[in-house]
Order: C-alpha cells, then sequence, then structure tokens
C-alpha cells in the first residue's frame, strides 16, 4: 500500500466514523457515550455536523478514532488465545466491564 492508498483509506473510515458516531448519538445517546467513547460535548458536536461538515472534517489526514483497550489485560481478555469457547464468553464480558468502568472514569 503506497501513501495515497492509505490516506484514502483514512478518510473513508473517518467518514465512516463519523456517519456511525452521528447515527449512534441520535438513535440513543447514552449507548452512543458508552459505545464512542465519547464525552457530552462532543456527543453534542457530532450531533450537530451537517454532510458537508463531516465530508471536510473526515478529508483530514489524520484518523479521528482511537482503539480504547490500551493495556494488555484487555487485550487479552478480547483474543482469549488458548481458551475454551464457555470462558471466551466470560472473558469478553469481563473486557467490556473493564472499557465500562474506563468510559465512567473519563466521564
Amino acid at each position: 500500500m503506497n501513501a495515497d492508498q492509505i490516506l484514502a483509506e483514512i478518510r473513508e473510515a473517518n467518514l465512516s466514523y463519523l456517519m456511525l458516531a452521528q447515527s449512534l448519538i441520535r438513535s440513543d445517546r447514552e449507548q452512543a457515550l458508552y459505545r464512542l467513547g465519547i464525552t457530552e460535548a462532543t456527543a453534542t458536536m457530532i450531533g450537530m455536523l451537517t454532510s458537508s461538515q463531516m465530508m471536510k472534517i473526515a478529508a483530514g489526514n489524520t484518523l479521528l478514532c482511537r482503539f480504547r483497550m490500551d493495556d494488555d489485560l484487555v487485550w487479552s481478555l478480547l483474543t482469549s488465545h488458548g481458551k475454551s469457547a464457555a470462558n471466551e464468553g466470560v472473558a469478553g464480558l469481563h473486557a467490556s466491564i473493564l472499557m465500562a468502568g474506563r468510559h465512567q472514569e473519563a466521564a
């Protein structure tokens, strides 16, 4: 992949993210705050963006979304390497609880 292709992929991901975020915010604000890991102020701003504003923001060369799983414990729980199917469900639930707690700390 060359630099132009990477930039095109970033722009596409940005637009998809903004459209998804706006849709989530408009349909269920509380779930959007949790699932996107954003603040109330950010949700308000994204919810009010026009289509042309979203296109302009998405056209930048910086990825707007980021991983919230920034530690080894959460990644380990999400990947569940070497664990049985029954334990995978518990591990996924544990990871969700950890990330929900971090969302509350950030808010």
